[in-house]
């Protein structure tokens, strides 16, 4: 397999090799303007010695040669590269740096913007909440006793007693609430899984709804509209807000139900109820 590149720091090198016949290109293409790397013959060579050169290093990543080309078009273009001491060296870590992020962001599911940063990735790569052979429901203490606040140390206690048995039974049990009152089955439990996806990777339902709240690609993924999905946080995971300390509001759907609540008390729940209708997608989309 064709090995990454290795800077040459005499400046040999055949064709496009060379970093001085580079550095002269590209000086040469950013003086003409954005339509000389269209047009110029060389140029078009010049991408396809990219995209030979970076295949095995785009492979390695599970992309496409001509990504790793994509990126070192953009690399090519900046002033940091011709006036690099080897333009082939600069070049070459911008691209790796890109690829590395193009994984990331397809295993997150999120922006390769995103992917470069550190509090992005070091998370790992999203999964389906049922995919795994221990279920996280049966261990993770995120289902076990989360609190909002201080205040709800009683139904902290309870949530223990409970035991981590009854968290999957939870789930469905909220994904049906979801289904009789309005929701997609398929939207239901796809916006239900991320939801308790990021509720195990989180310390509380505390940062689990912040988290979310400012997710904007779990919701562009998803296709929940801003307005339906920040009410749904609320339902589920239960709203912030100070004054509603101790509340139903305050432990949302997920708390209740592991605290001794069944679906069917839920249904009679006039405000929960009509919450939940109102949160559908179908009906905030509607809404002016």
């Amino acid at each position: 397999m064709p090995q990454p590149h290795t800077p040459r720091r005499d400046g040999r090198g055949r064709g496009f090799e060379n970093s001085e016949r580079l550095r002269e290109l590209l000086t040469r293409l950013d003086a003409e303007g954005p339509d000389a790397w269209r047009n110029d013959p060389a140029a078009t060579e010049l991408m396809r010695h990219a995209s030979d050169k970076y295949a095995a290093l785009a492979r390695k990543h599970g992309l496409d040669p001509w990504e790793a080309a994509t990126a070192a078009f953009e690399a090519m273009r900046t002033a940091s590269v011709r006036r690099a001491h080897d333009p082939w060296a600069v070049i070459t870590r911008a691209v790796q740096i890109t690829c590395i992020a193009e994984n990331r962001a397809n295993g997150l599911l999120c922006s390769v913007h995103q992917a470069r940063r550190p509090r992005y990735s070091s998370f790992h790569d999203a999964e389906r909440f049922s995919d795994r052979e221990n279920p996280l429901t049966d261990y993770h203490p995120a289902f076990r006793s989360d609190p909002l606040t201080d205040g709800d140390e009683d139904d902290t206690d309870e949530v223990e007693a409970s035991g981590a048995t009854g968290v999957e039974s939870a789930v469905e049990d909220t994904i049906a609430l979801l289904c009789l009152l309005g929701w997609e089955p398929e939207l239901a439990r796809a916006a239900i899984e991320c939801i308790c996806a990021r509720l195990a990777e989180s310390v509380s339902r505390a940062g689990a709804y912040e988290s979310l709240r400012r997710d904007r690609h779990a919701r562009a993924l998803l296709d929940i509209p801003a307005p339906s999905w920040y009410r749904l946080l609320r339902i589920i995971l239960g709203s912030p807000d100070a004054s509603l300390t101790g509340t139903n509001a305050s432990r949302g759907v997920l708390l209740r139900l592991l605290i001794g609540e069944s679906l069917r008390h839920l249904l009679t729940d006039t405000d929960l109820a009509v919450a939940v209708t109102v949160a559908a997608p179908g009906v905030m989309r509607g809404r002016p």
